[in-house]
């Protein structure tokens, strides 16, 4: 009969063709995709439950345009670490930018901070906790145990930092039984990196961090000792507050909070930073005058001469005044977008953004371009 098999079955070799046939089409897409996505989901034999291979980490920070640890952590040079000191840029300079190129989630206020004259600047090395699950817990000795790294805890992260490196724990909040270090091994940790800490978590002996001089962001303080925690993840991508952070990160801390600053935009920072300097200086300079009232000069200069005087001066172009409302940002600078208040870490600095309403009697915001005056 035509169209049928020997079996009886009508037109069973024409299918099984075809799909012979479709199953070869695809074979090589099959193995493309796996090719793809198999090397960043193979966990590493080492001595955290959760870490990448230097390929993975490489391919998740594809942006980075310097030189890597052995790890595969992004290595911003030493010089421009020194050029952020050297210059104390500070959070206000760093945070439109990294909005402006849609990196939204890289700022972290609410902090207690430890030394806040002292700025934090160093790269991120992640360290990821999470509440004890035996089983869990379990596995992960086994596995420090197999590369002789004792029992797995604060200290077997501690001693993998370096000189620059800025620890950045994800203890999820922890205070009782999430105090990360005390005063020696903090005292280890400074004399190590010559930077600082930030613990999404707690501290204790304060007094003796601070005679020690090292700055610290932290949530809370305790007596008792780190517990019922267990570390999963060594530089892996770990959420702190409202900031997801990245191995390699530059960490710049000061009195108004923390940014998180992913290494390839550091350059433009940098060179942010010292325009947005010149054009305040130029701006103090004419108040100094005393000639000109404050509309004259900060927003966009109205007088086409001092509009000139100040692009010459600063090397920005500034965009036209729009013709009616407020006078907006300042020339050559970005629009201001909201951030989480930073209350909590300078209390006596009012937030700009609270209703007039709420704020102390007799205070009135000040003139830094946060809001058009009244």
């Amino acid at each position: 009969m035509s169209g049928c098999s020997k079996s009886g079955s009508p037109r069973a070799f024409p299918m099984t063709f075809l799909m012979k046939g479709t199953a070869r089409a695809l074979l090589p897409v099959l193995l493309s995709v796996l090719a793809l996505w198999m090397p960043a989901l193979t966990v590493r034999p080492t001595a955290q439950v959760q870490s990448l291979s230097p390929d993975a980490l490489t391919r998740l920070t594809p942006h980075n345009t310097f030189e890597r640890f052995p790890d595969g952590r992004p290595k911003v040079p030493d010089a421009l670490l020194e050029t952020m000191r050297t210059m104390a840029i500070e959070v206000e300079e760093a945070y439109g930018l990294l909005r402006e190129k849609g990196y939204t989630n890289q700022y972290e206020a609410s902090w207690k901070v430890l030394l806040p004259e002292k700025k934090l600047i160093g790269r991120a090395f992640t360290v990821q906790f999470m509440p004890t699950r035996p089983d869990l817990a379990e596995a992960a000795q086994k596995e420090a145990d197999a590369k002789n790294l004792g029992r797995l805890r604060n200290q077997t992260t501690i001693d993998m930092l370096q000189k620059d490196d800025v620890a950045v724990v994800d203890l999820y909040g922890k205070i009782e039984g999430g105090t990360f270090v005390g005063d020696k091994l903090a005292y280890y940790i400074q004399k190590t990196t010559g930077t600082g800490l930030v613990v999404d978590g707690a501290l204790f002996y304060l007094q003796r961090l601070a005679q020690a001089g090292m700055p610290a962001y932290y949530r809370g303080t305790h007596p008792g000792a780190l517990s019922n925690a267990m570390v999963t993840g060594i530089n892996v991508p770990v959420r702190i507050g409202a900031a997801t952070v990245m191995p390699g990160d530059i960490v710049l801390g000061d009195r108004d909070g923390i940014l998180f600053i992913p290494p390839h935009l550091v350059p433009e920072i940098v060179a942010s930073a010292k325009t947005q300097r010149l054009r305040d200086e130029w701006v103090k300079k004419k108040f100094d005058t005393g000639k000109y009232k404050s509309g004259e000069i900060y927003g966009r200069p109205r007088d086409p001469a001092l509009l000139k005087e100040f692009e010459e001066y600063t090397g920005m172009k500034s965009a036209p005044r729009p013709p009616d409302g407020p006078a907006g940002p300042a020339a050559g600078q970005r629009p201001r977008t909201e951030k989480p208040s930073p209350d909590k870490v300078n209390p006596e600095k009012p937030n700009p953004d609270t209703p007039a309403a709420a704020k102390p009697a007799g205070q009135t915001p000040a003139p830094d371009g946060r809001k058009p005056p009244a």
